[in-house]
């Protein structure tokens, strides 16, 4: 059923008068809700002005947003970190044999899978290396058990780059894009709901060769997530920046993600009278742009595939990788960086804080520069740790909720598609679409 879109109240005054004058075009660009160019991006990184940057990506936020952060409680999984790679960013991969190296069966998926079902999560976050022996019918049997166990549970699982991966032990690489297909196909017939974000790195020749040569690049990944939209499954989109990435690649990956988002989107913004250049889907302007519906969700009319979610910008950690030497990006370049992936990304619904790599408070300073989601509860989360952060890191319900409130902002449970959860101790149910 279509749920139309109840604007929120914006007032222009939120935006400050830039300290740098080269702002201003940008400034009436964003209040007429038109598109950012790629000038206008490198100047937002290039100013000093980091104020007038953030009070714009607020101002977007609210718009699309009003009050509301969402948050779902959620679990990972990460089944494996035996990976065929060695990605020099990477501090996550082991060699069968290494000390910490290990691999899920599928009876501790099963355990997991109770366990987050019994404590009411609404969706599993699965992704792990890319194991050089264990075979195709290991994820499918994983996803079934899944499902049997708890299958009330969404299973967000498998980057592009483990599909890709899924794609060559299944022997289905002949024909490579119609192999993504089948590979999905099988994956989907199984029980997966969502593609996670991951493995997108930055979309640039130069870093991929220079960081993570082996990994696929930018066209395979895409290629991925074009499939899955066309299968229905939603996806989310990352950016892991701030290595040996230069501030314009950022803006490439970006203007990438947008083209993509744009081709997708492109029926459904004609069937809910979205008027902008012709080509361009632009969610981000003022209430009249927007006479239906200003979001994507199922069941709309011009909405047969499924659509990137989110950007989720995610801060390099030397951790105890090759690149270890790198300071990493600084407080002040993560929130730059979001309130510009808001901004630049003007096709893309949802901007995420993610806490864990941010961390809390950061997440909670980032929902009033640009941010509308700051995920979930984790539990475990295996692949890159704050310093001194463990495996386990966990937070509670009550912690997220706080942390939106004091930022001023409405906390809402979701789930993994961003439809509202109602919920009585571990059980819930989705709200009415009708509001």
């Amino acid at each position: 059923m279509t749920m139309l879109h109840r604007e929120p109240a914006v007032r222009s005054d939120r935006i400050p008068t830039p300290t740098d004058q080269r702002l201003a075009g940008i400034v009436d660009r964003v209040l007429e809700g038109t598109r950012l160019s790629r000038e206008d991006g490198l100047l937002l990184y290039d100013t000093e002005d980091v104020h007038t940057v953030c009070a714009l990506a607020d101002l977007v936020r609210r718009r699309m947003h009003g009050d509301i952060t969402w948050f779902n409680i959620n679990r990972h999984i990460n089944y494996s970190n035996i990976c065929a790679l060695s990605c020099s960013f990477c501090a996550f991969h082991r060699k069968r044999g290494d000390e910490g190296a290990y691999e899920y069966s599928i009876d501790q998926i099963r355990e997991e899978a109770i366990k987050a079902s019994e404590a009411g999560a609404t969706e599993l976050h699965i992704v792990g290396g890319l194991h050089p022996w264990l075979p195709f019918d290991y994820y499918t049997s994983m996803l079934q058990t899944i499902n049997e166990v708890a299958p009330k549970l969404h299973i967000k699982a498998f980057t592009a780059v483990e599909i890709v991966h899924l794609q060559k032990i299944s022997k289905r690489g002949r024909l490579k894009y119609q192999g993504t297909v089948e590979v999905l196909k099988d994956l989907i017939d199984a029980g997966l709901g969502s593609l996670p974000g991951g493995g997108a790195e930055v979309f640039d020749d130069r870093v991929h060769n220079e960081v993570f040569k082996t990994k696929i690049r930018s066209d395979e990944w895409l290629d991925v997530h074009k499939a899955a939209h066309e299968l229905g499954l939603n996806s989310n989109t990352t950016m892991l920046y701030g290595h040996v990435d230069q501030r314009a690649e950022r803006i490439t990956h970006m203007e990438i993600l947008r083209k993509q988002q744009d081709h997708t989107l492109r029926d459904w913004a004609v069937a809910q009278g979205i008027n902008d250049v012709p080509g361009d889907v632009v969610l981000t302007g003022d209430a009249g742009k927007y006479p239906m519906n200003r979001l994507p969700a199922p069941g709309h009319d011009g909405l047969d595939t499924g659509y990137f979610q989110t950007i989720i910008p995610l801060p390099f950690f030397p951790d105890k990788s090759v690149l270890e030497h790198l300071p990493g990006p600084s407080g002040l370049e993560n929130l730059r960086t979001l309130a510009i992936s808001r901004l630049m990304l003007d096709n893309m619904p949802h901007v995420k804080a993610f806490w864990i790599m941010q961390t809390l408070d950061m997440a909670q300073f980032m929902l009033q520069n640009g941010a509308d989601d700051i995920d979930g509860t984790v539990v475990w989360y295996d692949i890159t740790h704050v310093e001194g952060a463990s495996t386990h890191q966990e937070t509670t319900v009550g912690d997220l909720q706080r942390a939106i409130r004091e930022a001023g902002f409405i906390p809402k449970e979701r789930d993994t598609l961003y439809r509202e959860v109602e919920r009585t101790g571990s059980e819930w149910k989705l709200a009415s679409a009708e509001k």
